[in-house]
């Protein structure tokens, strides 16, 4: 509605109100009845106003925060399955300590909920030391090359705006993609700028790591089987693959 329509309802109801007040007069020519029940609803206004706007306001703006984070989490999921996953897996191929970083993170089926999110810590703040092998290098940006489409996509989905972490990844992610597009032969790159690329690959790969976590969490209490199957492919475990070894 335009400003002008909220004036005329907003006048038309106004003019209502009167008319249903003198009509109430006219036929029962009693100002001081009206005048009490006029001056209760007045003061039934602060009470009402806190209701709506710290109350219902309020609940109405948690649910919609609720189905605006299942929308993200579905995104989150289809980032995963088509960057995500093989991501991290070639990122552990950059690391020059692998067992250190993944062992912690090395999420199984049977973990519970608590298990999941206590690991949140250690992946926003692995130690991760990035070995910049060329071979590996080349691979890693044959992969962002190839997924350049998909993740500018994912910066103009309004809902993930909302959602900091995940955002920084994508752009730290769009960052090494541009920087490793715009090199040539990455064999001979000297000493000083496998260094830089070694501190944007480090920043990928500890924001990939806490929205790994955090996915992985989400997984495990809203979707059981999900979590499950994702759980079994876990680049972080020596030993992933589909197969249900478990009881």
């Amino acid at each position: 509605m335009t400003r002008r329509d909220i004036t005329i309802v907003a006048l038309a109801l106004i003019a209502i109100s009167g008319m249903l007040y003198g009509l109430h007069y006219a036929i029962f020519r009693d100002a001081h009845h009206i005048g009490i029940y006029l001056l209760g609803d007045i003061a039934f206004v602060p009470i009402e106003v806190m209701l709506i706007t710290l109350i219902v306001d309020r609940l109405l703006e948690a649910r919609a925060r609720q189905a605006m984070l299942k929308k993200m989490n579905m995104v989150i999921g289809t980032f995963f399955s088509v960057l995500g996953a093989p991501l991290l897996g070639m990122l552990r191929s950059l690391s020059a300590n692998a067992d250190e970083v993944c062992g912690p993170l090395a999420i199984a089926p049977d973990w519970t909920e608590a298990q999941v999110r206590a690991v949140h810590e250690q992946a926003a703040s692995a130690p991760v030391k990035v070995r910049p092998d060329p071979e590996a290098l080349a691979r890693l940006r044959e992969l962002l090359d190839a997924r350049r489409d998909f993740m500018l996509g994912l910066l103009q989905n309004p809902n993930l705006l909302e959602h900091d972490g995940f955002t920084d990844l994508l752009w730290s992610l769009t960052h090494l993609q541009e920087e490793l597009a715009a090199r040539g032969d990455l064999a001979a790159l000297p000493e000083s700028d496998l260094r830089h690329l070694s501190g944007d690959i480090h920043r990928v790969y500890q924001h990939l790591l806490a929205q790994w976590v955090d996915y992985m969490a989400h997984l495990r209490s809203d979707y059981p089987y999900l979590f499950s199957f994702q759980a079994r492919m876990n680049p972080m475990r020596p030993d992933p693959g589909p197969i249900v070894t478990e009881g």
